[in-house]
């Protein structure tokens, strides 16, 4: 029979053993704890140990916002095939542009390991919160982004690998260690690297790249300021303790959102050029068309509200989501376009 500890003690407390013990010296002999069970608690332990370390490495790589990139990815390489490409190619050019995202999100948390502390948002990173030390998460990150792009130049092919390797550069040293701390235009131009999936996906089926590519380049170059921004918005507050200049720290809320339609408006352009330039069907041209104009009703209604005098809620956070799914669907919209016989 396996034993209890008092309700208000937690068993993984520091003082639950002590408790236990306790327990179990004032309880009847039968109550003690046979030798099945002796074995059983540390394997639990041990396996739970186990699972916090890998979710903590986990953690650095920033699963969620390598989803992201890799949304873009797929629907680029069906375009570049005109078709279906080779499954064993889309796997590889995931699985190494999957590992060096995961690289660059890891030595993004390394160089800023000082101001995530400080943020509310990012307290709880691993590096933080001490579950991986600094220098483990470095080595980690190195390794992992040397492994990525080994993978990337021998199993795609070596333009995908350096493109790749050019995204990390972009992430780790231009928007990182440059830009962040020094100028509100921070994720404007260190976003680039975020565009960069298209790129790679293009060259990984074509070797090359074409105006095709350049045009999603572009599409994701300007959605990334209306994307990231309203996060900006949101955690503003974040980001001043911290000392970065995000644009929604530094400047009022309608300059954010006239500069988030600018760039939308870019965006929308640039969606709407592929549907000729790349041979897209009026479906393709259809969907664009709706969802653009959908997302610039969002940035409108953010503007809109930040000039009312009444200082309703903003609601950043709908813009935000907005954006996540305008770029969802316009990647739907890609794939499918492809294969219509139209």
């Amino acid at each position: 029979m396996r034993l209890s500890t008092p309700a208000s003690v937690d068993a993984s407390s520091p003082g639950a053993d002590v408790v236990t013990a306790a327990a179990s010296t004032s309880r009847a002999p039968q109550e003690v704890p046979t030798a099945e069970d002796a074995p059983a608690r540390p394997r639990r332990r041990g396996w739970s140990a186990v699972r916090g370390t890998v979710g903590a490495y986990v953690a650095l790589t920033k699963p969620r916002v390598i989803e992201l990139l890799l949304i873009t990815t797929v629907p680029t390489m069906f375009l570049a095939a005109r078709g279906m490409p080779s499954l064993g190619l889309v796997a590889a050019t995931l699985l190494g542009g999957a590992g060096a995202a995961g690289a660059a999100n890891t030595l993004n948390q390394y160089l800023e390991h000082d101001i995530d502390a400080v943020m509310n948002r990012t307290r709880r990173r691993p590096i933080v919160t001490g579950r991986v030390t600094a220098r483990a998460a470095l080595v980690f990150g190195l390794v992992l982004g040397a492994v990525s792009l080994t993978w990337m130049w021998f199993a795609v092919n070596p333009a995908s690998a350096l493109w790749t390797a050019s995204a990390v550069l972009i992430y780790v040293v231009g928007y990182t260690m440059i830009l962040k701390r020094r100028t509100s235009q921070n994720i404007v131009w260190g976003g680039a690297a975020g565009c960069m999936p298209v790129v790679i996906g293009w060259s990984a089926v074509t070797g090359g790249i074409s105006w095709e590519a350049c045009l999603l380049f572009g599409v994701v170059f300007f959605w990334t300021p209306p994307h990231y921004w309203p996060l900006s918005m949101k955690f503003r507050r974040d980001y001043a303790a911290a000392g970065v200049p995000m644009l929604p720290v530094v400047a009022a809320d309608t300059r954010v959102a006239r500069e988030m339609i600018a760039y939308t408006v870019a965006m929308i352009a640039c969606s709407l050029l592929l549907w000729p330039v790349g041979g897209m069907t009026w479906v393709y041209g259809l969907v664009a068309t709706a969802l653009g104009l959908w997302f610039l009703w969002l940035c409108v209604g953010l503007l809109r509200r930040a000039r009312d005098p009444q200082h309703p809620p903003l609601r950043a956070m709908t813009v935000f989501h907005g954006s996540i799914t305008y770029l969802t669907l316009l990647s739907v919209a890609v794939t499918v376009d492809v294969f219509l016989p139209l």
